[in-house]
């Protein structure tokens, strides 16, 4: 029986880990270690706090330019940009990037799902309102899920994105709606009869179509969200239908109609939508399966329907669509940390294949490694290491085109019966998986047409080992190899899989004290010819293994 009863106790570093992979994009090992004193509670409230962001906007510069800001405060349209906005959108996209390697909780991983969920790219408008979208799901990420589904129906890019900018009273465009009850909150159950989809129907989509009627971009210098601050579309009286829109059966024959006919008996009637939708206990549980799905694992039978979901939608629907108290109901259960049967390593511990996006971000953060200061190396950072090196060379080839999910439904490997993840993992992506080591070690793209353009940066084994303290005797191949393999996989290694990396990979053949010995000549000398080969080998051959591609 899944459980989602409390797990007690300290965590401990297996399940501190499981914690911090499955919560949080930045992975170290100080915060492996931090987490493990601490109870499964105390350790999701840790998680749950927003941090502060590095920079508060992304910033650009030309070739020898003094780096410049351009997105905030809103400028007028007539403002020159600094460069050309699609240059500029790519600009934003890695400072989303670098914000969320950087973000010791969870808020950038609920970020991207609720991109995911209520997906916009960067197409819909300018850099700017991509920006003011991302925002926006920062605001609501781990506030409120009825807030933030209100306020997307009115950001900018949304707008565009599904064609809600051309919904007008003589006119109905029906896109917006049909999405708002698919994808953003109840979800299509089966098909019940001629256009009946169990949850709504085809008239529902037309009654809540004449509700989005009238609602339309704004400029962004003219006009915010007075609660949120971000720049956001608004209310077009003239171009709202204010007749009264009745619903069908599935919503008791609900009818809604406005108080008044102005700005102000849109707004209302665009929450009495959200409120009619948010009063059906589907809409708590859609949100739960995809919040489920997203944290712990991609199978879901009868028993998870019954003990995690219904239950983890009574406390969402009991918070009033509050985020923090359903996900810290699941990050701290039983059943999370398969603590709920017999065995503790059957079911959700290495369960989920790393997206491309897990494997980036989570290697770079436990690894440290060097990027370029975005102030003072503004195209070394955006341009050759985000956007060429990361986004175009590994996140591209390996099946995640970054905020350019294919359809308004996202990234197929989230939502797509029956791969889903596996999607991640397959022959058209793996090779780009396979190539990321080798991308760091080299400091160069490392495979295919332009190989050897820079990455823009280089990952220096041996002087991590030296510095960083992750590994408290580098000079011990037992203990080196022994504590990557608990920090880096998901569960302990058996002794032929130590063997293999320590025996094999590491010391080829050598005995433990010729290790020792190399070591300590690149301690008293700095030359790391020596230890370089054998590290390398160890680096690929740990990132490489089947363990290092599920989390």
């Amino acid at each position: 029986m899944a459980s989602l009863n409390p797990l007690q106790g300290a965590l401990g570093r297996r399940r501190a880990a499981h914690l911090l992979r499955r919560a949080s994009f930045r992975y170290t090992r100080t915060r492996v270690d931090e987490l493990a004193n601490l109870t499964a509670a105390e350790a999701a409230d840790m998680l749950l706090q927003t941090a502060p962001l590095q920079l508060e906007q992304p910033v650009y510069a030309a070739k020898g330019a003094a780096p410049v800001t351009w997105i905030n405060p809103p400028q007028p349209p007539s403002t020159p940009l600094p460069g050309e906005d699609d240059d500029l959108k790519w600009y934003v996209i890695g400072w989303w990037l670098n914000e969320a390697l950087h973000d010791p909780g969870a808020g950038h991983r609920m970020e991207f799902f609720f991109h995911q969920y209520l997906a916009v790219t960067p197409n819909a408008g300018t850099s700017m309102t991509f920006f003011d979208y991302l925002m926006l799901l920062r605001w609501g990420a781990l506030g409120n899920f009825k807030k933030l589904v209100t306020k997307m129906v009115l950001d900018n890019g949304m707008l565009e994105y599904i064609d809600n900018n051309k919904n007008f009273a003589n006119n109905p465009n029906l896109n917006y709606a049909r999405e708002f009850f698919e994808l953003h909150t109840i979800g299509a159950g089966p098909v019940a009869g001629p256009d009946d989809y169990t949850h709504y129907t085809e008239h529902d989509i037309q009654q809540a179509a004449r509700v989005l009627t009238g609602f339309g971009n704004a400029r962004r210098h003219q006009y915010q969200d007075p609660e949120t601050g971000i720049p956001a579309g608004r209310a077009y009286p003239q171009s709202h239908d204010f007749g009264v829109k009745t619903f069908s059966a599935r919503f008791n024959n609900a009818t809604i109609q406005p108080p008044s006919n102005d700005a102000a008996g849109m707004y209302a009637e665009l929450e009495a939508l959200v409120d009619m939708v948010f009063a059906q206990e589907e809409t708590a549980r859609n949100f739960c399966r995809r919040l489920y799905r997203y944290l712990v694992g991609r199978d879901m039978d009868n028993e998870i329907e019954n003990d995690v979901i219904a239950p983890l939608a009574q406390t969402f629907r009991a918070e009033n669509f509050e985020i923090k108290p359903v996900v810290k109901q699941l990050l701290t259960s039983e059943h999370f940390y398969d603590a709920d049967d017999a065995s503790d390593a059957d079911e959700n511990v290495g369960a989920i294949i790393r997206s491309p996006l897990d494997l980036v971000l989570q290697t770079l953060s436990f690894f440290n490694v060097p990027i370029p200061d975005p102030k003072t190396k503004t195209q070394e950072h955006y341009e050759i290491f985000w956007r060429d090196g990361i986004q175009w060379r590994l996140l591209d080839w390996a099946g995640m085109f970054l905020f350019y999910p294919p359809d308004v439904a996202g990234y197929p490997a989230y939502y797509q019966e029956p791969d889903r993840q596996r999607q991640f993992f397959n022959t058209a992506t793996v090779i780009a998986r396979y190539k990321w080591p080798e991308m760091l070690i080299t400091g160069t793209h490392a495979w295919g047409p332009g190989a050897q353009e820079p990455l823009g940066t280089r990952f220096d084994f041996a002087a991590w080992l030296r510095d960083s303290g992750v590994v408290s005797e580098p000079g011990n191949s037992a203990v080196l190899v022994q504590e990557l393999l608990l920090y880096l996989y998901p569960e302990e290694s058996d002794l032929d899989r130590f063997d293999y990396f320590h025996d094999e990979i590491l010391l080829d053949g050598l005995p433990a004290a010729a290790w020792t010995n190399i070591w300590l000549d690149y301690l008293s000398t700095g030359n790391d010819s020596e230890v370089s080969i054998p590290l390398r080998r160890l680096f690929n051959a740990l990132l490489y293994a089947p363990e290092y591609q599920v989390y």
